[in-house]
């Protein structure tokens, strides 16, 4: 049987891939030489940039299937009836390290959903934990900064990241998580996935609610010590990756079951916290969980980089029946994430097989631009409205719109009654057993102890007494202890 002739990207035949042309035997290389231009600037080409954060991630293909009755809160289509079935991309990730980073350190994972429905990609775009550690977008360059490798030492920097929360005491909440025993998952296939932001359902009657998603990994909770990240990060830097792509390989098809807290909208401006902080969660004696349906991966991706590296989320792909809240920080990544992608992916970037909707067609004007493949037919019009049958609006809003009022300004959130940094840390610490409270007070100890400057040190200390008076208490001898070795 013949083989099939290897070409150039533009299809001509290559008569030799072994030897560049040169100017006589052992002479100078030719510019003239196509193929060996293509391929190395192809070659240079390979790696699109790394996403600034999550930017080390894994992913699967899988489904939803709704198993209870919530058509009462939205009329999302997917969500309509028991027993429909929608498709689904699932992407982890750790947020602070670059692409060759480890998969067990101490960080939180991304856990972004696409749900290809029917009427369109839905992008939920969460976390590991229910809270984060800022509330407003402003900081959040900021943030991300103070974490990621220092412009001088090119690592990260003790000083930084301690710096920065001694600047931030919302972020007490989420060092309590991250420094927590849940700081190191075993996997991506036992731990939680949570939308973190609050987001807007409306049902059939135009009745607005505002819901958090908690998805609840049904393989069970599994973690691991400061010890045990530190041993496998260094022995299978890949750990999570491999656990994920072999789990699915031999049949063993990771599952979670999707929970909702739903808030009739009239409810949220007097509730004690204020619902659309995202260093807050919501109690569940307030607002229990109820059920919505199962989440199963079930198939790996054929290409990484096609499939995880160039997978695009943004959180302004609402569905009908789904929409925003005024959670600040959600408000900016609405921007945020779609800006990025069309940075590091162009302005085309929805229309590769990850990113495209795979229930429907998307029509709509966009034209040109880097990688552009909707070329419309001979006639077709770039503009709205037109005369010739193109797409047109619905005129039906996708969810109940948001009450505004005041004046345009740099404000502060509104406080709530039991609005304060430190009461839900407390109470993160007080629901701990002694056992996780020794290793959370270790954790935060053995970074802060590294800290250069004493100001530093004090600062975040007071953060951890005004949560709770034990918690300070035995952070600040464990630092002290350390520092005095």
């Amino acid at each position: 049987m013949s083989k099939r002739v290897l070409t150039t990207e533009s299809g001509a035949p290559v008569a030799d891939n072994q030897n560049s042309a040169s100017a006589g035997v052992g002479g100078p290389l030719l510019l003239q030489d196509q193929h060996l231009l293509e391929k190395l600037a192809r070659f240079n080409r390979e790696r699109i940039p790394e996403r600034v954060v999550h930017a080390r991630g894994s992913g699967a293909y899988g489904h939803f299937e709704v198993t209870d009755d919530v058509t009462g809160f939205t009329h999302a289509d997917f969500l309509s009836a028991i027993g429909k079935r929608t498709e689904v991309f699932l992407r982890f990730s750790t947020v602070a390290d670059s692409l060759g980073g480890a998969d067990a350190v101490r960080d939180p994972r991304g856990f972004a959903v696409k749900f290809y429905t029917e009427e369109g990609n839905y992008d939920l775009v969460g976390n590991n934990t229910p809270v984060f550690f800022i509330k407003d977008p402003i900081k959040f360059p900021d943030f991300i900064h103070s974490q990621k490798r220092d412009p001088f030492t090119g690592k990260q920097e003790p000083d930084n990241v301690w710096d920065f929360w001694a600047h931030a005491p919302e972020a007490t909440h989420q060092v309590t998580w991250l420094m927590g025993d849940r700081g190191i998952p075993a996997s991506y296939r036992h731990m939680n996935g949570y939308g973190s932001h609050t987001y807007q359902w409306t049902n059939a009657e135009g009745e607005a609610f505002f819901v958090k998603y908690h998805f609840k990994t049904n393989q069970g909770i599994r973690s691991l010590s400061a010890e045990q990240g530190a041993e496998l990060a260094g022995k299978d830097p890949n750990s999570h990756q491999t656990d994920l792509l072999q789990a699915i390989e031999r049949g063993v098809h990771p599952s979670w079951t999707l929970y909702v807290q739903i808030m009739p909208a009239a409810e949220a401006a007097d509730y004690r916290f204020n619902p659309f902080d995202l260093t807050k969660v919501w109690p569940h004696k307030d607002y229990p969980l109820q059920r919505v349906g199962r989440l199963v991966l079930d198939r790996n991706p054929d290409n990484v980089f096609a499939e995880v590296e160039q997978a695009a989320f943004s959180p302004n792909n609402f569905v009908p029946g789904i929409g925003p809240s005024p959670d600040k920080m959600l408000q900016g990544r609405l921007f945020a994430y779609a800006d990025a992608h069309r940075y590091r992916l162009g302005v085309n970037h929805t229309l590769l097989a990850v990113n495209a909707p795979k229930a429907t067609t998307a029509q709509n004007y966009g034209r040109d631009g880097f990688m552009a493949a909707n070329a419309q037919g001979r006639g077709a019009k770039n503009y709205e409205p037109n005369s010739y049958d193109g797409p047109v609006e619905t005129g039906r809003p996708l969810s109940a719109p948001l009450a505004v009022s005041g004046h345009t300004g740099n404000h502060e959130a509104p406080l709530h009654t039991k609005d304060d940094d430190f009461f839900q840390a407390g109470e993160l610490y007080r629901l701990m057993s002694e056992d996780e409270k020794s290793r959370l007070v270790a954790n935060i100890a053995g970074g802060l102890s590294q800290v250069s400057r004493d100001d530093v040190i004090e600062k975040n200390l007071a953060h951890f007494h005004a949560a709770d008076p034990d918690y300070g208490k035995r952070v600040e001898e464990a630092v002290r202890a350390l520092r005095e070795d």
